[in-house]
């Protein structure tokens, strides 16, 4: 049974991670988003009290 041999197979795995690993990340790192996070506040707004009409 051929495909029992990792012979032939092994190579093509290692040499995929090999391009997935060394060539992909810095490509896919150069990208920006186009929409950059900014901070928020990290103060809460203080709630105004609700009159209710009727007390």
């Amino acid at each position: 049974m051929p495909q029992l041999d990792p012979g032939p197979w092994f190579m093509v795995l290692a040499l995929s991670w090999l391009v997935l690993l060394i060539f992909l990340p810095p490509k896919v790192a150069g990208h920006r988003s186009i929409n950059e996070p900014t901070t928020q506040n990290t103060e809460k707004p203080k709630p105004t009290p609700w009159n209710w009409p009727w007390t």
